[in-house]
């Protein structure tokens, strides 16, 4: 889904979406913003880039950190704790290895997209290719395609 797309959507239903970003480095909440219009619906995101600020900032707890940064857990509780902190019906959140090479045993292009509204949670695993930029843009790519374009995120539970 184009961004602008997202934020027609979201402005015709009365929504609004905040996100969460580890690895995208706010480079989703800058795809959003890039819309004329976005500051009807999107509320903010955080960039909680090492785990002590996904722990510090966003609340993310040892639970889910003990999976690691790099996790369906850690995705769903940014995804959560961004809708909590700015009130948002909806949050997106992104986190994974861009590289170069592996971490802590994941391999280069492992991304976790997170979703959550007030009543689901979800995450996705994709693998991306590409240097460590291009990963980042097609982590951000990921992120909106998993948007349906008629009701804005009616697939959570596809998700799982």
């Amino acid at each position: 889904m184009k961004p602008s797309d997202l934020i027609d959507a979201l402005r015709r239903n009365g929504e609004s979406l905040s996100v969460a970003e580890s690895l995208t480095g706010g480079l989703l909440a800058s795809a959003l913003i890039d819309i004329s219009g976005a500051s009807d619906v999107f509320l903010g995101g955080v960039v909680a880039y090492t785990p002590q600020a996904k722990r510090g900032v966003l609340g993310v707890n040892e639970q889910a950190l003990a999976h690691g940064v790099v996790s369906q857990e850690v995705a769903i509780a940014m995804a959560q704790k961004a809708r909590e902190l700015f009130g948002s019906d909806y949050a997106l959140s992104t986190t994974g290895i861009a590289g170069p090479g592996p971490q802590d045993g994941q391999e280069q292009g492992t991304v976790w997209l997170g979703c959550a509204s007030k009543h689901h949670s979800a995450a996705k695993m994709v693998k991306l290719a590409g240097d460590r930029n291009e990963i980042r843009v097609a982590a951000v790519n990921a992120a909106l395609d998993l948007i349906d374009s008629q009701v804005v995120f009616s697939r959570l539970d596809e998700w799982k």
